[in-house]
């Protein structure tokens, strides 16, 4: 999604040159020194980070070259991604972490979603028993959520780093301090917000420098983030939750600095003190389903991203993918997304609040009675109604169908690897490009609107919508960072994305096209998109789009609809001669960033 130096390579010129020699990051990261080169694959040793972005991989890689573990890195890398992607991610957000101890061989998660001020209710975004409009909540402080990014640094350390916070917080905050390089990615989102940011007096200070929209080939440089992280290197994150950081965030958000001469409704939010007090992150067992006798590991609700993608898997784990035609095999992927849509919107929801099936989802009798709605020679017709995980009768057409609720698109993804063997896959998010476009006053951070992932009002009265607000409540996510592991216990790959509720299904074609169909990884990360998502039409990105096979897919009875980028998938791989091999797009919002220690050449 950035900048330095960024290029936009031909995926088979790739894999000649860069998955025999690899990328590595420069020894160190000065003011003077020129920006690192954007490759999407890195093939090595001593470890590997992906990332949307040459500045946060290197992050990274300078913490695992000097001795650090992947736990590390990802943290160093998502601080770094605060500083230059400050639209899609930050302290002011948050995320869900999925960690693979090469010790014990187990896979381990922590929930670090945004919650819901104590005083809220299932009418929240109600006024007059109305919704209010989507574009008024977004911005705004009603949409705002307690962040979670900083606790969940605090947790992954805790628990499995070996560095301190204060030293993971230095590349990030060189780097807030001496700038990044602007690209046409950077100042095309910010121009996207750019009516939003201007309503803001210390967004439009930050981000439309005099007024005006940064330059590509200029440098961004952010004092205040760079003074805050170095606040919470020193203070902890207790400066957050409990400290003048804190304060400043409850203030912005209860009486949000808005231009005097700005027309926007922009509404107040209830995010008090003892939220921030109150807030804990998650530490819960991972999903695990059964694949082509590799065990996918994901994240449990809240997201709904572990329970979807495992449940799509088990419904395909039925149908021979590799031998499948090109059109059979979308086909029937996107006929187990949209199955796989179903279900989660009638059943995921913050399971302290709600009666999540979690178990039952995930089991492969469900995924059977679900599997058998699909045939080869017709489509699935959407909002499909969901099924019923404690009674999984085969083909079962009945309940209530609801469509899917609106979800943002934006979010950013790491995945890290080190030279013991442990691997992260990390997703994080301010939720809209630009969160809520407030930011916090020399604080350097935009705030999430996280809360407008909550359903405002049930999709169908008759059926009971679990994702309602709720007092502390977590909002459904689709967030799917993914690790697999072999039958020893050993990692195969880590995968993830942004994008909303396209992450799902961006994850599961980039599984089920490694898996499957025998791409590289960096070839099944770059393979053109569809994403069905319970909905009317299949979007598909313009590779298949103006392909033959959405002739033929039509012809079945599919509708589609053009979607111009779904998704931005990192990954990492562990190959067969003990190599890491990171990987990142290749053209997909400016390409990503893929980095190893030492580069070296397959034997």
């Amino acid at each position: 999604m950035r900048r330095s130096a960024s290029r936009n390579v031909p995926v088979t010129a790739v894999a000649v040159a860069l998955l025999a020699v690899g990328a590595a990051a420069p020894p160190s990261h000065s003011a003077t020194a020129p920006p690192p080169e954007k490759t999407p694959v890195a093939a090595g040793y001593g470890g590997a980070v992906a990332s949307v972005d040459a500045d946060a991989s290197a992050a990274g890689i300078e913490v695992l070259r000097r001795g650090g573990n992947a736990v590390d890195a990802a943290v160093a890398t998502a601080a770094a991604l605060g500083v230059t992607e400050p639209y899609s991610a930050g302290i002011g957000g948050g995320g869900y972490f999925v960690y693979y101890d090469a010790r014990s061989r187990t896979v381990h998660t922590i929930d670090g979603r945004e919650t819901a001020p104590r005083s809220a209710d299932s009418s929240l975004f109600l006024e007059d028993g109305r919704p209010i409009p989507f574009a008024e909540a977004m911005t705004s402080g009603r949409g705002v959520g307690t962040p979670g990014t900083p606790a969940t640094w605090d947790a992954a350390l805790g628990a499995w780093g070996s560095r301190s916070l204060g030293q993971l917080l230095k590349p990030a905050e060189r780097l807030a301090k001496h700038g990044f390089t602007v690209d046409a990615t950077f100042r095309a989102q910010t121009q996207s917000n750019q009516e939003r940011f201007a309503d803001f007096p210390d967004t439009a200070r930050l981000f439309l420098p005099g007024g005006a929209l940064p330059v590509v080939g200029s440098v961004f440089k952010n004092p205040d983030l760079a003074r805050t992280y170095a606040e919470l290197g020193r203070k902890g994150t207790g400066a957050l939750y409990r400290g003048e950081l804190g304060r400043d965030i409850v203030r912005t958000v209860r009486n949000p600095p808005v231009s005097p001469d700005a027309t926007r409704v922009v509404r107040s939010g209830d995010l008090a003190a003892g939220d921030l007090a109150s807030y804990r992150t998650k530490r819960q067992a991972p999903t695990k389903v059964s694949y082509r006798g590799l065990d996918v590991y994901g994240m449990a609700p809240s997201s709904s991203g572990g329970t979807s993608v495992g449940e799509a898997l088990n419904i395909l784990e039925g149908t021979d993918l590799s031998k499948a035609s090109q059109a059979r095999y979308l086909h029937r992927y996107i006929e187990a997304s949209r199955i796989a849509f179903a279900d989660r919107g009638r059943w995921v929801g913050d399971p302290a609040f709600e009666d999540v099936p979690t178990e039952g989802l995930l089991s492969q009798r469900f995924a059977d009675s679900r599997a058998c709605l699909i045939k080869d020679d017709a489509v699935l017709k959407s909002p499909l109604a969901p099924g019923d995980p404690a009674d999984p009768t085969p083909c079962a057409t009945g309940g209530t169908a609801a469509p899917t609720t609106f979800e943002g698109e934006n979010t950013t993804h790491l995945t890290a690897a080190d030279k013991w063997g442990n691997v992260v896959a990390y997703t994080l998010t301010i939720e809209s490009t630009g969160g809520s476009a407030i930011t916090v006053p020399g604080r350097g951070f935009l705030l999430n609107n996280e809360l407008t992932d909550f359903s405002f009002a049930p999709a169908n009265p008759a059926v009971h919508d679990p994702n309602l607000p709720g007092p502390g409540k977590r909002p459904r996510s689709s967030i799917s960072p993914t690790i697999v592991l072999d039958r020893h216990n050993r990692p195969v790959l880590a995968v993830g994305s942004p994008g909303g509720s396209t992450i799902i299904t961006t994850v599961l074609q980039t599984l089920t096209g490694t898996l499957d169909r025998g791409l590289p990884l960096v070839d099944a990360i770059a393979a053109p998109r569809a994403s069905q998502r319970n909905t009317a039409a299949t979007e598909l990105e313009p590779g298949l789009w103006n392909s033959p096979v959405r002739q033929q897919l039509e012809a079945l009875g599919h509708v589609f609809t053009q979607n111009p980028e779904i998704g931005a998938a990192t990954g990492v791989q562990r190959l067969p001669d003990g190599r890491w091999l990171a990987a990142a797009e290749t053209v997909r919002r400016g390409g990503g960033s893929a980095m190893v220690v030492h580069p070296a050449r397959g034997r």
